[in-house]
């Protein structure tokens, strides 16, 4: 397979090759954090190994809006760092599960937004690739989801360079001007 091929120019072979490639050094660099975590649009939730017969009072867990501190007292934490987005403080939560396992509940700021990753250095996955589950964006009320998925629209646009719905909303607006006024010469003009 050719790398220096945009993704765009591929075959449908070499895409699916390229994607397969992709997907195990990302499930690779995932399955070396110290921790697990999975995602929704509201929420991020973490959970991380503690040795077996580890108190809630041996715990160091601290949530801050922009940054996680999570590990035993008196030891180098397990995970600290900035957080790639904002949570809600008071929303959010830990609690230690059978004496093994660390489970924190963060509430996001921005609900219509993917994380890339829990703290900002460590390995990101691919955003583009989340198949959000259809239950939870069927639970949204239509104005919502319709929103939800416009934003979802414009953000793989993006990264493929392309044009997002507001920006093909305004060129179509601007054809339909130029339609009713063919005296004007708008070649150069510019909606911002």
């Amino acid at each position: 397979m050719a790398d220096n091929k945009n993704y765009e120019d591929m075959t449908p072979e070499e895409q699916a090759e390229h994607d397969r490639i992709a997907k195990e050094k990302e499930a690779a660099e995932q399955a070396a954090l110290p921790y697990k975590w999975k995602q929704t649009l509201q929420d991020v939730d973490v959970t991380v190994p503690v040795p077996k017969g580890t108190r809630a009072k041996d715990l160091n867990v601290d949530i801050k809006k922009k940054h996680l501190t999570v590990g035993l007292k008196n030891q180098t934490p397990i995970i600290e760092g900035e957080l790639c987005k904002e949570v809600k403080i008071d929303d959010s939560t830990w609690t230690l599960e059978d004496q093994k396992e660390i489970f924190i509940h963060m509430e996001k700021v921005n609900k219509v937004e993917w994380w890339k990753n829990v703290i900002t250095t460590h390995p990101a996955i691919d955003t583009t690739k989340i198949q959000p589950e259809n239950s939870n964006l069927s639970d949204l009320d239509g104005e919502t989801r319709a929103m939800v998925e416009k934003m979802m629209f414009d953000q793989r646009q993006k990264q493929m360079g392309k044009k997002t719905s507001e920006e093909l909303k305004k060129e179509e607006i601007l054809k339909k001007f130029q339609a009713q006024h063919p005296e004007l010469d708008l070649s150069n003009a510019k909606i911002s």
